[in-house]
């Protein structure tokens, strides 16, 4: 079964050596598991977006608490809103994506949670994919993406934004390579509604909170 893209941040964010989950702004990383869900939900078919609105397009339930949660919030709320309101409101839910993202990875398998240092290790680098072959790690996929001129796929395009808007990227690459990849992660961006969405609304957070501390430092 392919993974959602919530558990695919959570395994990007994962050190591999420390067994601990790397520390982003907390509110970058709310939005970015709340936008991660909605792509899901899109990838569903139970919404749609343009340029304008988010709509419903199937309440079903998936049966999944991953998921559903966001799902109802979208079947109950009256009027049309686009991508940034509906990023904003699943991040509300982030505090339950993450605990159900980080569980659903040990239920499959691929991570251990050991109690006694409190610490995450993979129990496997690979993991199965709807058609049956394996998928390469995620963190492994990207970084070669990022290094590349290869074609990314739709799910790639989708990570690649959420990363970098939750600032993953800067945590895992140095300075320098990051500069050497931003081009093609910004041509990259623009590929994905919903990723553009939550970028958008990390960059709005982030220019209010340095508008909010200047004066005291200026």
């Amino acid at each position: 079964m392919t993974l959602r893209f919530a558990e695919e941040i959570m395994l990007l964010l994962l050190d591999d050596e420390e067994g601990r989950f790397l520390r982003v702004p907390d509110w970058s990383m709310r939005y970015a598991l709340g936008g991660a869900v909605l792509m899901d939900l899109a990838l569903e078919d139970r919404i749609d977006t343009d340029l304008e609105k988010l709509v419903l397009v199937d309440s079903t339930p998936l049966g999944e608490d991953l998921l559903d949660p966001v799902l109802a919030e979208i079947a109950g709320e009256e009027g049309t809103h686009n991508a940034r309101f509906w990023v904003e409101r699943a991040a509300g839910h982030s505090d339950a994506i993450r605990e159900a993202a980080v569980t659903r990875l040990v239920e499959r398998g691929i991570l251990e949670r050991r109690e006694d240092r409190f610490l995450w290790v993979f129990r496997s680098r690979r993991y199965p994919v709807v058609d049956g072959t394996a998928e390469q790690e995620v963190k492994l996929r990207i970084m070669e993406l990022l290094f590349s001129e290869m074609i990314p796929t739709p799910r790639d395009v989708v990570i690649i934004c959420l990363a970098d808007a939750c600032g993953i990227f800067a945590e895992l690459l140095s300075r320098r390579e990051l500069q050497h990849v931003m081009p093609r992660i910004q041509f990259l961006r623009r590929m994905d509604l919903i990723g553009r969405a939550v970028t958008d609304a990390v960059w709005d957070i982030e220019v209010s909170l340095a508008q909010a501390i200047r004066p005291h430092f200026g």
